[in-house]
């Protein structure tokens, strides 16, 4: 999964778009649709006693948007990149910047088998 819930964003397409990074809410459908903060809101009228507004009215809600529409920021580069995958060389898989190559976090255990071995 490229994109994780708390990263930081830049929204390339639409309405929202800016280059001002913005933080993941939730990631849905495997990673193809995301809530990003305050990006993409819509208005739900409700009726009298809906959980979230028990007088009713209109609620202001965020809605997803597609994953293709975004790019990750690194905090290096001070922009949106694309990203990579890599290996340590104790064996957990990294994501990072294509750009300048830094870390932009794990997202696996370790595994001996891709360890480098010396």
């Amino acid at each position: 999964m490229r994109i994780r819930k708390g990263d930081e964003v830049i929204i390339m397409t639409g309405d929202d778009k800016s280059d001002s990074p913005r933080k993941v809410l939730e990631v849905f459908d495997d990673g193809r649709k995301l809530v990003v903060e305050n990006v993409n809101r819509v208005w739900k009228h409700v009726k009298r006693g809906h959980p979230k507004s028990p007088q009713g009215g209109r609620l202001s809600l965020e809605m997803p948007i597609d994953a293709s529409n975004v790019l990750l920021f690194c905090t290096r580069c001070q922009k949106g990149v694309r990203v990579g995958f890599k290996y340590r060389e104790d064996g957990t898989k990294i994501r990072c910047c294509r750009k300048c190559q830094a870390d932009l976090g794990v997202i696996g255990a370790q595994r001996s088998s891709y360890a480098r071995k010396s």
